[in-house]
């Protein structure tokens, strides 16, 4: 499986998933740690792709939805976007019903998605 299929595979195989910069508990940058901490604040489990550990997902990710920076954050499979849009939806509101919807009646898999 090449490298944009096994991205694709994790997209689709989470309700929500971040490709970020170490881990939720263990975040390596600051924006990965906002991003990561405004989806757990919305109350569910979400997957997460530590790209530091893949350098092929790490390399390739910016041109999978051409979005050039980390963190990424995908809900249903569709690009939300980095850390700004994510805390911008998180203060509004939505981020939490987006997040809420998507894992309604799905068994979520918290986690690091296998790449």
């Amino acid at each position: 499986m090449d490298v944009m299929e096994r991205i694709q595979q994790a997209v689709d195989s989470h309700p929500v998933v971040i490709f970020m910069k170490g881990t939720p508990q263990m975040p390596q940058c600051g924006y990965s740690s906002r991003a990561a901490q405004a989806l757990g604040a919305c109350g569910e489990e979400f997957a997460y792709v530590n790209v530091l550990t893949d350098p092929e997902i790490f390399e390739n990710l910016p041109r999978f939805q051409n979005w050039p920076t980390f963190p990424q954050i995908y809900i249903n499979g569709e690009l939300i976007g980095g850390c700004d849009i994510t805390l911008e939806l998180y203060q509004k509101g939505e981020l939490q019903k987006m997040v809420k919807e998507a894992m309604a009646g799905r068994q979520p898999s918290e986690g690091e998605a296998s790449s």
